[in-house]
Order: structure tokens, then C-alpha cells, then sequence
């Protein structure tokens, strides 16, 4: 496996290649993210991974400074995935002055559900994404869709720019008692990561009425919000929308259920679809 830490050094490792397939990460990888590598492997010559922590996605507030770099551990695993290619540029290599071109989505699309507890959480995504998209001109890309809003706006960013890369979306890995695996579980602690489960328990409950044909939407909503709150939990959100475009649902569409909430100081969130 070869390592950049340079647009340099990654074009020259790149040489020679045709097909490039590519996986995003921030590092502190688990499970999950080595089953986007291992579904890339085979959609291209060379497999790329990218391990950046973007700044440009994190609030003031938020843990950029403590999220976890996990570095000889990260290329250990994707070594054993089967990454050809990690590439980790500092923040000098991919940002070298600032960046004041950004992609901004569309409101519609990037300011509800995580857009609007975290303005501005898009942009970063959008533009690092891009960045690393225009370094690594990948054919193939592959997003999970525990983040499921993320991934309609990067597919959305691509058709838009006639980006010559093909969306692959992979369903979410979970542990065995159903809890979506996520790098800010390590935050839990031994009883949260134990309660952490109620989260895709309530998305599954919501879903499952959907189901049996339940069409109140918000009074569906408002019990699992408020069963969670209940648990001590703060949920900025549990809704059902279409998955087309994430806009309240329609008899006859195809429907997600949604929910981000913090249990203690760590914020969750998880999708099923229905």
C-alpha cells in the first residue's frame, strides 16, 4: 500500500493507472468504512482512500481539535481491506492558501435535518469533496448511506457539475445490536454505548408504522421524540421523509426515517428506509 501526503505524490502514484475507485474518510476507521474500500476494490484498477480531518465541516463548537487521529491503526486496516493508495494530506498540502472558493448546495437540499443544526456542515463536506475529487479524478466513489443526506447531496453536486464519477451508495454497517457503527462511538461511554441502540430501536418503530399504513406523520414524530427525551436523550430530530429529496412525504413515494440526537455530549444519527 502506498502512502501520500502530497497532490504531488498522490498524481505520482496514481500514474499509470486508468480507473480510479475512491473512499473519503476522516480516519478513526471501524468496520464500516473498510466495507466502502472492500466494495470499491473491485470497481477499479486502483483503489484510493483519503484520510483528512476537514475543517471546513466542523463548527466552532464542535470536535475538531479532539476528534480522534488514529493514524498507524487507520493504514494497518486499510492495508488488510485491500487499499492500494492512502492519501493524507496536511492541511498546508490540500488548503495551501484559503479556501475562499466553496461549494454551497442548494437550500432545499442542505439546510433541513443536518443542514439546520449544523449551518454550514455542507459547505465543507461539498467543497472538500470536491477538492479531493478534482486530486484524485476518481471514476468510482463510494459514500455510505448512514449518512444518508449527505450522500443525496454529493450525488446531486456530481450530476449538477457533470463530474465524469459514478455515486456508489453502501448500506450501513451495524453492530450486532443495531447501533450504526460511527467514529463518535468511541466517544460513549460502557452504559451509553449500551442505551446508544434506542436511537435506530426508535427508527425502526417509526418505520414499521409507516408500514402498517400510519399517515400522521408529525404525531409519529412528536412519540419518538418524546420517548427519547424520556430516556434523558436531546434529539434535534426523528422525521419520516421521501427519499428522493428528503421534502415531507407523498402517498406512493418511497420513504426514510431520520433521527439525529445527542445522548450525553455525543450526537448520533441514523437512517432506516422504509
Amino acid at each position: 500500500m502506498l502512502i501520500a501526503h502530497s497532490i504531488a505524490e498522490l498524481r505520482h502514484h496514481l500514474a499509470g493507472f486508468t480507473d480510479h475507485s475512491f473512499v473519503p474518510t476522516m480516519g478513526n476507521l471501524h468496520e464500516g468504512h473498510l466495507a466502502l474500500v472492500r466494495q470499491a476494490k473491485p470497481l477499479a484498477d486502483v483503489t484510493v482512500a483519503s484520510i483528512f480531518v476537514n475543517r471546513l465541516q466542523f463548527l466552532p463548537h464542535e470536535d475538531f481539535d479532539t476528534y480522534p487521529r488514529t493514524w498507524d491503526s487507520d493504514c494497518t486496516k486499510l492495508e488488510a481491506a485491500g487499499c492500494d493508495i492512502v492519501f493524507a494530506p496536511s492541511e498546508q498540502d490540500l488548503y495551501p492558501e484559503p479556501q475562499t472558493f466553496k461549494v454551497q448546495p442548494p437550500a432545499e437540499l442542505a439546510d433541513m435535518l443536518e443542514g439546520h443544526f449544523r449551518p454550514g456542515f455542507f459547505v465543507g463536506v461539498c467543497t472538500v469533496v470536491m477538492k479531493l475529487f478534482a486530486c484524485i479524478q476518481p471514476h468510482v466513489a463510494v459514500f455510505g448511506k448512514k449518512d444518508y443526506q449527505q450522500l443525496m447531496i454529493i450525488r446531486r453536486m456530481v450530476q449538477q457539475f457533470a463530474l465524469p464519477i459514478e455515486i456508489v451508495a453502501s448500506e450501513t454497517c451495524r453492530a450486532d445490536d443495531g447501533l450504526a457503527l460511527s467514529s463518535r462511538n468511541g466517544y460513549l461511554s460502557a452504559e451509553e454505548r449500551v442505551e446508544a441502540v434506542q436511537l435506530s430501536l426508535a427508527l425502526q418503530a417509526m418505520a414499521a408504522a409507516v408500514r402498517a399504513g400510519e399517515t400522521d406523520f408529525a404525531k409519529l414524530e412528536a412519540q419518538a421524540m418524546a420517548a427519547l427525551s424520556a430516556r434523558g436523550w436531546k434529539p434535534d430530530y426523528l422525521t419520516v421523509r421521501r427519499q428522493s429529496d428528503l421534502q415531507a412525504p407523498t402517498p406512493g413515494a418511497p420513504l426514510v426515517a431520520l433521527g439525529a440526537a445527542r445522548l450525553s455530549s455525543t450526537r448520533l444519527i441514523d437512517n432506516l428506509e422504509v
